[in-house]
């Protein structure tokens, strides 16, 4: 059986008469948008060119989805693939293309009378509904077809441009430090791991290492900061949004509300996990909090070991126990060359899910390396596959679902690996478990808020002018005393946090934090009900997944009657993690 990923369902290549041919398929179907834009200033059947618009758009999505998800693939594990680079660059300037023709299309159809008795009229409409009333919404916030033109090629050279400058400072960085006696000039990808070392020696050299290797970019990486969120800040206003928070609630389809009942649950759990935090420290030596440096230290050396094999297997055997759908779909996956599993040479780091809806398959990128930790990796990408799955009988423009829900099937996955690796570990490989659970819960909610905080007053600070390095780190310096507490020792905290974690960049995907937070919690909770309601939570599972890319968060979760404004539903899924961390700390006394 393969370990790497077949593509040929795909395309059989960039040569290849299917892919020149969808190629060429784009370039007409941007056409005819442009035309059919240029059209809407005549007189019409509303009904009849409003469903053209519908098959127009599903076909190009689903065209830019195929080509696009095949150059980005083969990039993925031949980083230096030529034909890939050349068509990936090609197919993201069609994009930009898009702009002009799509905004004076969208003003259209909100401009249209008595648009309900139209899409009542037809069954097309009626099941492309929210879509469409989506299209009507964001209209508030649109410019002439000539400015969201001007904005995107804009783009170019703006954001896109400071965000390539970065990856480049980032992707080539060199960090000094001397590791037994001999000096070592190492990229920071292997410094960071070095956080994960058994070595406390080790640990702590390459956070000082770390933290002063940045002197080297940080005007440079600064500078991209400023540029990234001044033009967020300026496109945020003139499209009329409140703040760039504002404009992100309205793309994540929630309202503020929402956000402010988990943020308030989360500063609650706060002494919770700084408890964790301060047990961990003891555990390790520390008396004034745990240093940054320690945050992912090891406090016992007994991860289980899985083979790819074992590894699938158990996957499998614990998605059973809740699914068989969950479960034959994993087979699927396995058996049909839908996953890349190991390093090697020219493939990109961490793992990722691909979803290619003309074909209703995945593809999954692994860095498999025999560790626990890489099984729960693997579960969690294939929640995200299954996630695709479910919405295999819904069209493309049906199937965009937000960012606050992109993470609830790849979570949930998560939760059913991790319970069943429990029930059949020694104590040890148990607390060792429990530990990486909960450091893993740390970082998406106690370390996700510092980044909500600091991300909120650098916009603020943005609003008046450039900010300075110094400036930049006080603010992170902030954020993570105000999330971490006492949990931290104040004097090893990381003041360059911002420079490498690549959210804080994207200009199309602000307070891409708090997200991480809502999948993490909504699957806690989506568990707890899964606890309650044995064997027909299943199916309302994923039908809740099903309906993902066509309902607002709030309509989506009430599917499982869960009302994700009151906080109390929050509560509840934070409990969990509190009583791990109660667990944590007793058995932290019979094992150490």
């Amino acid at each position: 059986m393969s370990l790497e990923w077949s593509l040929k369902n795909i395309y059989p290549s960039f040569t290849s008469k299917e892919f020149i041919t969808d190629l060429k398929k784009v370039d007409d179907g941007i056409e005819e948008l442009k035309r059919f834009a240029k059209s809407t200033d005549e007189k019409s059947n509303d009904l009849i060119k409003l469903e053209e618009l519908i098959n127009k758009l599903e076909n190009i999505n689903l065209l830019l989805n195929r080509v696009g998800s095949y150059a980005n693939l083969t990039l993925s594990t031949d980083s230096r693939n030529p034909e890939g680079r050349r068509y990936l660059d090609v197919i993201n300037s069609k994009y930009g293309l898009l702009a002009e023709p799509l905004t004076k299309i969208y003003k259209w159809v909100a401009n249209i009378k008595d648009i309900d008795s139209l899409i009542k009229s037809s069954d097309l409409l009626r099941k492309h509904k929210f879509f469409i009333s989506e299209i009507i919404e964001k209209n508030n916030y649109m410019l002439s077809e000539k400015e969201e033109a001007i904005i995107a090629k804009m783009r170019n050279t703006g954001s896109d441009a400071w965000l390539n400058y970065k990856d480049y400072l980032i992707s080539t960085h060199k960090v000094d430090i001397n590791i037994d006696n001999e000096d070592k000039t190492l990229p920071l990808t292997v410094i960071l791991n070095m956080a994960y070392s058994p070595d406390t020696n080790l640990r702590k050299k390459a956070y000082e290492a770390e933290i002063k290797s940045y002197e080297k970019i940080e005007e440079g990486v600064a500078a991209a900061l400023n540029g990234i969120k001044g033009e967020v800040l300026t496109t945020a206003q003139l499209k009329g949004y409140k703040s760039p928070l504002h404009m992100t609630l309205e793309e994540s389809r929630m309202d503020e509300d929402i956000l402010n009942s988990m943020l308030t649950a989360i500063k609650e759990s706060l002494p919770s996990f700084r408890k964790y935090l301060r047990r961990k420290a003891e555990m390790l030596g520390h008396k004034n909090g745990l240093p940054f440096y320690d945050l992912y230290a090891p406090v016992i050396n007994k991860e289980m070991k899985f083979s790819y094999e074992e590894g699938k297997a158990f996957v499998e055997k614990n998605f059973r126990n809740f699914s068989d759908n969950l479960a034959d779909f994993a087979i699927n996956a396995f058996n049909n060359s839908w996953i890349d599993v190991m390093p090697k040479e020219g493939k990109v780091g961490g793992a990722f899910c691909e979803s290619i809806k003309t074909i209703n398959e995945s593809r999954i990128l692994l860095n498999y390396g025999n560790s626990f930790s890489d099984v729960v990796t693997m579960a969690h990408e294939l929640g995200h596959g299954f996630h695709s799955h479910c919405l295999k009988n819904e069209t493309a423009l049906n199937s965009e679902y937000p960012m606050t829900l992109a993470e609830t099937a790849s979570n949930f996955c998560e939760i059913l690996v991790k319970r069943g690796a429990v029930k059949s570990a020694s104590k040890e490989e148990a607390f060792a478990i429990l530990e990486a659970e909960i450091s893993d819960c740390n970082q998406v909610i106690v370390d996700i808020y510092s980044r909500f905080l600091f991300e909120t007053e650098i916009f603020e600070k943005r609003k008046e002018s450039s900010l300075s390095v110094e400036e930049i780190n006080n603010v992170m310096l902030k954020a993570q005393k105000e999330s971490y507490g006492d949990g931290l020792d104040n004097n090893f905290l990381h003041k360059y946090m911002w420079t490498w974690k690549p959210h804080y960049y994207y200009a199309t995907a602000n307070f891409y934090n708090f997200p991480y937070a809502f999948g993490n919690l909504f699957a806690k909770g989506l568990y707890a009900e899964y606890l309650k309601r044995g064997e027909s939570f299943c199916k309302e599972y994923e039908d809740l997944l099903s309906v993902t890319g066509k309902e607002k968060v709030a309509d989506v979760t009430k599917i499982m009657n869960i009302d994700v404004h009151d906080v109390n539903f929050w509560r509840n899924s934070l409990r969990l993690i509190e009583e791990d961390i109660e667990r944590f700390i007793s058995l932290s006394y019979e094992v150490k």
